[in-house]
């Protein structure tokens, strides 16, 4: 079968395409046939030697993805066999990401993939879509798992709407029954978080940004989705409501974070680190459950009508695909499987 390994650290051509024997699923694994293959920062930054790497192993990069199972371990039930599937954490602290074929994994990151939702969709969920739920979730008196209603009430600040966790944060939100407030940099990127469901969008580079989000939510915002906490530090604090909760999950701008200690302390105001990989295995079933269930809604799509336009390589291209989210590629990119 083909998969794209690389056995050292570095840019992206230090990624190639190889042949590797067919893979065989051991007790409660599945194997799935990849479709295709989703692309996130943390793939190059794991690529690049951000969570170390022993010099000659193969690694097989990608931890989303999406495809059909077609081999089951020992004590699997064979109802399983021919579902679609999407896949989430398939490399992480494993040596086989979903740049390959056939990739066989636990079958808990093996998740059913309605027909009427594309191997695209699927690919595009993973990281961003389970980050997302997170952020949403760890405020004071959320809910563990989002459905419709669980956010009514409540408004929502995401930063950097046209983002891949930013799209899906916005989606889920309204899902959920929240008011959704965004923050971009573009007129492009405007549209593109109206597209995803932002019923209000703010252009941090023209005006007033704090004025125009109190604007929209006198009394403060409830939770802000939070790209680049360093800063956006002084805005947060500025318009965040009492008891309310900043969801940071990246670090864009610098990992300095310099908060005032009384507003914080008067407001009761709350900074909630997100790392999907390490939230607890209950947060991460909730999380699994719930993107599930908005997809089954058709509460989360993706496509440029959605708000995420959709960058297609071909496998033999991996290099140029992980170049392109490494250079800020707005949207979702993705790696098409043979």
């Amino acid at each position: 079968m083909k998969a794209i390994v690389y056995r050292s650290t570095g840019g992206p051509e230090v990624m190639a395409l190889v042949e590797r024997p067919m893979p065989e699923p051991g007790p409660g694994e599945v194997r799935v046939r990849v479709r295709v293959s989703g692309v996130n920062p943390t793939d190059w930054k794991a690529r690049r030697g951000s969570r170390g790497h022993t010099e000659g192993i193969e690694q097989v990069p990608n931890q989303d993805g999406s495809g059909v199972v077609d081999a089951l371990g020992e004590g699997v039930d064979p109802t399983w066999a021919g579902r679609r599937v999407w896949i989430w954490e398939a490399a992480w602290q494993r040596a086989d990401g979903t740049a390959q074929e056939y990739v066989v994994l636990p079958l808990r990151q093996a998740v059913p993939l309605p027909d009427n939702a594309s191997f695209e969709l699927g690919a595009s969920l993973g990281i961003p879509a389970l980050t997302a739920h997170r952020t949403l979730t760890v405020a004071e008196g959320a809910p563990e798992r989002l459905g419709p209603g669980g956010l009514a009430g409540r408004t929502v600040l995401v930063a950097g709407g046209a983002g891949a966790v930013g799209n899906a944060a916005i989606q889920l939100a309204r899902w959920a029954g929240a008011t959704v407030i965004t923050t971009v940099s573009s007129p492009e990127k405007a549209a593109l978080a109206r597209a995803a469901g932002a019923q209000h969008v703010v252009n941090y580079r023209a005006g007033d940004t704090a004025a125009a989000i109190r604007a929209v939510a006198p009394d403060g915002v409830d939770v802000i989705v939070e790209v680049a906490p360093a800063p956006n530090a002084e805005l947060d604090v500025a318009v965040l409501a009492p008891n309310g909760t900043v969801a940071l999950y990246a670090n864009d701008g610098g990992d300095a974070l310099g908060l005032p200690v009384l507003p914080l302390m008067f407001g009761n105001l709350r900074w909630q680190a997100v790392m999907i990989y390490t939230v607890p295995a209950a947060a991460k079933d909730h999380a699994v459950a719930a993107v599930s269930a908005a997809i089954a809604d058709g509460a989360l799509q993706v496509g440029e009508q959605a708000g995420l336009p959709l960058h297609r390589f071909p496998v033999e291209r991996v290099a140029d695909a992980h170049a392109a989210v490494e250079q800020g590629a707005v949207g979702k990119v993705l790696i098409e499987l043979p």
